[in-house]
């Protein structure tokens, strides 16, 4: 069991993902201040449907960007490693920050696996879209993680894949999405398509009947 100050946040962090924030309230000015006094890390629990989920991710300070005059911190951090919550409370004692016990979760993080068809998925996602997207970068990141925000998940689908714990099987998810969406993306794209030729000349092969 591990005690982590909590810093909730609408969104998902992944192990290994670089995050930048910028830290304005008073609680979390305190929560991030003792953290680089203390050389310790915080948890960044998922706030989906205004509540806490169940699951979060360890982050360490990087490095403070800049300090302003105010106090206002802008900070790079980087994800760790997975937890489940096992005990919140609401600010934690003498603090004006929440925190509570947590157990890290083996994510099999560790492994290069990669599913042959997610990735000519992912190519095929970005071509219909004509997005040039670096998604083999050479900086390690298990690449379920690596794609989780850059292929259309909802919040609530990347939490989901934030709580498989085998790299195989978050692959396994993210080719299901796709198969489900580039159909969708197909279409629009076509409709696109058909819209912007709308009250142009057409050359139109005739029909042979």
């Amino acid at each position: 069991m591990h005690s982590l100050p909590f810093f909730p946040l609408t969104l998902v962090v992944y192990p290994h993902e670089n995050l930048n924030l910028h830290i304005f309230e008073p609680r979390y000015r305190q929560l991030i201040s003792e953290c680089i006094e203390q050389d310790i890390t915080f948890g960044i629990p998922t706030f989906i449907d205004n509540k806490i989920k169940g699951y979060g991710t360890e982050v360490k300070v990087v490095q403070v960007s800049k300090r302003y005059d105010d106090n206002r911190m802008d900070i790079k951090t980087k994800g760790v490693r997975i937890f489940r919550i096992v005990d919140f409370q609401n600010p934690m004692p003498g603090r004006l920050y929440a925190g509570g016990d947590v157990e890290f979760v083996d994510a099999d993080g560790l492994n290069d696996f990669m599913n042959p068809k997610l990735l000519d998925l992912t190519e095929e996602f970005y071509n219909i879209l004509k997005l040039n997207v670096d998604f083999l970068s050479s900086e390690y990141q298990p690449f379920s993680y690596r794609i989780g925000h850059k292929i259309g998940l909802s919040p609530a689908e990347e939490y989901k894949l934030l709580t498989i714990n085998s790299e195989e099987m978050r692959q396994r998810y993210l080719v299901q999405h796709l198969e489900r969406t580039l159909p969708v993306i197909k279409e629009i794209e076509r409709t696109k398509g058909i819209i912007a030729m709308n009250g142009h000349f057409k050359n139109i092969d005739p029909i042979n009947f």
